[in-house]
């Protein structure tokens, strides 16, 4: 793989396959800087391009090569303490590109392929134009140069896109923060290489990931599954109607032997965000009984915690307003999320701060929410949300009890004492950013909340979209949460090819499996999906192999730009010598698919088409599907 990722001295470019990179320019505090130009140094192993910035300082990029392609690393030189926001590299130029992977930086904020020449009148559109952590070149012809920061856990990482004159160029910066060095301060590790395939070429990238962080990922063997209280009850619980649905998932384990494993209580038992050791009326008892009673059943009880999220009423709030993170301007306390109407979560607060981790007594309280859930409540599965408010502001925009820190060191303080007050148990993020987490984390969800409708806020379409493009990492970083699967009949807007499909989406990823619906209350076609899909107790691969070669166009609306593309969404999994292939109508209107022999890696096989009605014919070359709106068609075919 080395030899397709070259550094071509004699045009300062970077070869890697059919994707050029070349225009090379110093960043500094998130601007292009002027600077003489670039001197080229050999070493021993690589070279070195340095130059000198206008105000006097030195900037340098090391290249070096590895096993899987190029190291990256931008540097800034000066002489005696350096306080800057941000240090990076900017290729003028990226040439020979046809789309390039878009990824957000949380499990919320989207991730998916822009096709810049298409849509050059969004190009200010920072959905577009503003990535963090890596990309993806994809060229016209095949192959695909991946290129992307190796480390998370330090400082955060932004890419930037600019494509309005129809080229591309990208900048890819390791934000500071303002953390003073002395003489000199380096950006993170950048790796550039070059892969045949789109998902292999993000897979390799995950892996180098995984290897590079200090600890080793926790990938569990098995998959997390089971039921999560937050799609049916929402906000509505009491220690009735929790034991009601624990029974019923107990019964469906014992009727069906599906390997269920956890049973999740999410928001709607604290009084306020903060305010963790303290439950609602509704449980007189605390929580302690009805997490025993899910460990009597043979599953392992989790809870639901937003730690740095605290509540304008909240106890906590009144009693130590001086735990929360100040505005750095106006010293108020930061609230990311204010709600002033009807919705409130159902609680009194209309206003949601930051706990300031980096206060010792702070820090102190949330260790001790989490050692008393853990040894004294019983909790053994913990889905912490809302994880991206501890990594969101800068030095320039908040104000911590301790200063000097990056927003990452900030947020790993958190997430490094939940590891060890929980011990072994398990661990969803939600809402964090998706990549930091490597070797702590066991699950993390890639994309928005599952929605009641198929398009709008919370939509399926985005769901899907972001999905696709993160599922990679599942099983090499942690385990992929899709989120939850809607089964009921009612009380939704999704028709049953929907459902069905969705269902199948997700089940199929190889991740995290879990519903919110009520066992008992399944009618037996849904109970059966939903048996099909838990009865693959092992995490696996799902593999999308047309994922960032469908053609975009964008279209404007009021709500800025709706991208369009091939409505069909393939899925792949490999079983036991057979292949399973997941075939999705995504769209709104009827369509044709034809599956080759070749994406399977099977000619002249056996197969079963479910729903047989979806199979519009076969050929030498494979099978030809007729699909309804939102309709999917499994396909399993088999060795002859």
């Amino acid at each position: 793989m080395s030899s397709l990722a070259q550094f071509v001295p004699e045009t300062q470019s970077f070869t890697l396959g059919n994707v050029t990179l070349s225009q090379i320019a110093p960043m500094v505090d998130g601007e292009i800087v002027t600077a003489q130009k670039l001197e080229i140094v050999a070493e021993d192993e690589g070279w070195s391009l340095r130059t000198l910035l206008d105000d006097g300082r030195g900037w340098s990029l090391s290249i070096h090569p590895c096993t899987k392609g190029l190291l990256l690393t931008a540097r800034l030189h000066g002489a005696g303490m350096i306080h800057c926001d941000a240090i990076g590299v900017r290729f003028g130029l990226v040439h020979n590109v046809e789309r390039f992977l878009r990824n957000g930086y949380t499990s919320w904020d989207g991730s998916y392929f822009v096709e810049p020449r298409a849509a050059t009148q969004f190009a200010s559109d920072p959905k577009l134009n503003a990535g963090y952590a890596m990309t993806a070149f994809v060229p016209p012809a095949a192959g695909v140069a991946v290129a992307g920061f190796l480390r998370h856990d330090r400082f955060q990482s932004r890419l930037s896109f600019d494509f309005a004159d129809g080229s591309l160029a990208v900048g890819f910066e390791t934000l500071i923060d303002r953390v003073p060095h002395i003489d000199e301060v380096s950006g993170e590790e950048i790796i550039l290489f070059a892969q045949s395939d789109v998902e292999e070429g993000l897979r390799d990238w995950a892996r180098r990931v995984a290897e590079t962080s200090d600890q080793p990922a926790r990938v569990p063997p098995r998959r997390i599954s089971g039921w999560c209280s937050w799609y049916s009850l929402y906000a509505s619980l009491d220690p009735e109607v929790l034991e009601s649905h624990l029974a019923a998932m107990a019964r469906y384990v014992e009727t069906t032997g599906a390997g269920l494993t956890t049973f999740l209580i999410d928001d709607g038992f604290t009084p306020e965000m903060g305010d963790w050791l303290t439950t609602k009326p509704q449980f007189p008892h605390g929580m302690a009984p009805i997490l025993g009673a899910t460990t009597e059943r043979g599953f392992q009880p989790g809870l639901w915690i937003a730690p740095f999220m605290v509540g304008n009423r909240s106890a906590l709030y009144r009693d130590h307003p001086d735990w929360v993170v100040r505005d750095r301007e106006t010293c108020e306390p930061l609230a990311p999320m204010k709600f002033y109407g009807e919705f409130r979560w159902h609680k009194r607060s209309e206003a949601y701060y930051v706990l300031d981790v980096t206060h010792p007594d702070a820090e102190s309280y949330i260790r001790s929410v989490f050692r008393t859930w853990t040894r004294e409540w019983g909790c053994r599965y913990f889905k912490t949300d809302f994880m991206h408010l501890g990594s969101m502001y800068g030095p320039s925009e908040a104000r911590w009890h301790r200063e000097g820190l990056s927003r990452m060191d900030i947020w790993m303080i958190m997430v490094r004492l939940i590891r060890e007050e929980i011990g072994d148990a398990q661990w969803l993020l939600c809402g964090a950013p998706i990549w930091a987490p490597v070797g702590l984390a066991d699950a993390v969800r890639i994309g928005r909340d599952v929605g009641v409708r198929w398009d709008g806020d919370q939509s399926a379409q985005s769901l899907l979209r972001d999905q696709t493009s993160r599922n990679f990492a599942n099983g090499i970083l942690w385990q992929a949460d899709p989120d939850c699967i809607l089964l009921r009949e009612n009380f939704h807007h999704l028709s049953d090819d929907q459902v069905r499909s969705l269902a199948l989406f997700a089940g199929l990823a190889g991740g995290v499996l879990m519903t919110s619906d009520n066992f008992d209350e399944l009618s037996p076609r849904r109970k059966s999906l939903f048996t099909e899909l838990a009865a693959r107790e092992s995490a696996f691969t799902c593999e999308f192999p047309e994922l960032g070669r469908t053609l975009l166009t964008y279209e404007a609306t009021q709500a800025g730009f709706e991208a369009c593309s091939d409505p069909i969404l393939v899925q792949r999994v490999s079983e036991e010598g057979s292949i399973w292939i997941n075939v999705f109508n995504t769209g709104a209107q009827r369509t044709d698919k034809h599956i080759c022999w070749d994406l399977a890696g099977i000619k002249d096989a056996a197969y079963i088409v479910d729903p047989p009605s979806a199979l519009s014919r076969g050929d030498a070359d494979g099978l030809w599907l007729d699909l309804a709106p939102y309709q999917s068609a499994l396909i399993k075919i088999s060795p002859p």
